[in-house]
């Protein structure tokens, strides 16, 4: 098992990061995700948003992988379970694999908050529990699986990706 952690704060509020964040797929800077879609959301009593989506990914695995699971299926799905709290500003989501879960596990959880001391900007945390199952040289395969998350994580805080959210959004973000 291998835990991997990040923090990042965006330079803008988080009504804006949190409607960018909603709305970041499919685009053309993680073509891996190839879709989406909500299988529900509902309000809650408390004015929070419930969302579950599923997403479809081809994330192209490495040939040593596909030696080891020993399947040319490329394709995977994750289930995404989200809750936005507009109240308190609490934007949290929790996905997790729901393809290969025999093999490969990854649990991870992000929380959007605003900054404590600056509410023009917002906190980013993100935890990931990544575990290979049943097959050999599986702590290097974690190693392989946190660094791929760590760069896809890198690409969130580029500007650019933040461009492409705020188009989803009609807002500007520079």
């Amino acid at each position: 098992m291998k835990i991997w952690a990040s923090e990042h704060v965006f330079n803008h509020p988080w009504e804006t990061v949190t409607k960018a964040a909603m709305q970041k797929y499919p685009n053309p800077m993680n073509p891996s995700v190839i879709g989406v879609d909500v299988l529900d959301r509902s309000i809650d009593k408390q004015g929070r948003l419930h969302s579950k989506r599923l997403l479809g990914t081809d994330w192209g695995l490495p040939s040593i992988v596909k030696a080891i699971i020993g399947n040319a299926r490329t394709c995977t799905y994750i289930q995404e379970k989200s809750v936005v709290d507009p109240i308190e500003k609490i934007f949290e989501l929790q996905s997790s694999n729901i393809t290969f879960t025999n093999l490969v596990s990854v649990d991870e959880k992000l929380t959007y908050k605003p900054h404590p001391e600056d509410t023009e900007k917002t906190i980013l945390t993100q935890e990931a529990i990544i575990s290979v199952k049943g097959v050999s040289l599986s702590s290097y395969l974690e190693g392989v699986l946190a660094t791929t998350m760590s760069a896809n994580a890198g690409k969130v805080r580029d500007p650019l990706y933040l461009k492409i959210w705020s188009q989803n959004t009609r807002e500007t973000v520079s």
